[in-house]
């Protein structure tokens, strides 16, 4: 990074806002100890302006790849060419590998680092009732990678019903075995609460659940990474809970990313 020349190889973030993101600081660390010759940049882009961006960086042949974020997610695929399993069965891309004749691959590993960083943590979602706020990319990715961890019962709610009803559907079909349902704003009677919305990233955001109805013996989660402790960590832990912080997500996902997207890992297997 100290010395970026017309060999670096460029990786981005698309976000809006994207004063708050962390996945540069990460990956750039990681690229400077693997002496790998690249940088990641933010990008700011907006939901109407999101198509133009990715048509510019298809044309960008110095660019391996970028990682996508809030709002975007649910938007990617349709701008995809291909996609894996997982970000196909979920509709969301969190990251995007550009292969050298422009082509964009998209991947989606937001739930498998939300589990890692859970189990680096010390907290076991097998065998645990879950409930989730939110029915989102990140939302969706989640409850797929809490139901392949084994939870015994998972609850989806969304502000938006029909967007809870349709994700607890899919799964169904793909976890027939799963207790699933569609809730509501209340999370009492589960051992693990996590907010999979983006509610709490801005100043004013209103909860994304009921905290008068969260009980001391239970993990609260969080996935937003800044600012670290939400309102939502905030009364969770002042009613007893056990709170997890959006961080460990992140660290647990960065060189995932960073090999999806032809980085070091990548590189050393070639």
């Amino acid at each position: 990074m100290t010395n970026i020349t017309g060999n670096t190889r460029i990786f981005g973030i698309l976000a809006d806002p994207i004063h708050h993101v962390k996945t540069p600081q990460g990956i750039n660390r990681l690229l400077e100890t693997s002496a790998f010759d690249g940088v990641m940049v933010p990008i700011h882009v907006r939901s109407e302006d999101l198509a133009d961006m990715v048509r510019g960086l298809r044309r960008m042949n110095n660019l391996d790849g970028f990682v996508v974020t809030v709002p975007h997610k649910t938007a990617m695929p349709a701008l995809c060419d291909e996609l894996t399993p997982a970000a196909a069965r979920i509709g969301a891309v969190n990251v995007v590998r550009r292969t050298a004749d422009g082509r964009l691959v998209g991947g989606m590993l937001d739930g498998e680092g939300f589990v890692a960083g859970l189990r680096s943590a010390g907290i076991e979602p097998a065998g645990r009732s879950a409930y989730l706020a939110g029915a989102g990319g990140a939302a969706s990715a989640i409850a797929y990678a809490l139901a392949q961890s084994g939870v015994a019962r998972l609850t989806v709610a969304n502000r938006t019903m029909a967007k809870a009803e349709e994700l607890v559907t899919r799964m169904k079909e793909d976890f027939p075995d799963l207790a699933i349902a569609v809730g509501t704003g209340d999370p009492s009677h589960h051992d693990l609460v996590v907010n999979g919305t983006s509610l709490g990233l801005r100043d004013g955001d209103a909860l994304p659940l009921d905290v008068e109805r969260l009980m001391p013996e239970q993990v609260v989660a969080e996935i937003i990474m800044q600012p670290p402790e939400t309102p939502l960590l905030r009364a969770a832990a002042a009613r007893g809970c056990k709170v997890h912080f959006g961080a460990p997500m992140l660290a647990s996902q960065v060189a995932l990313m960073a090999e999806f997207m032809g980085g070091p890992a990548a590189k050393e297997r070639t």
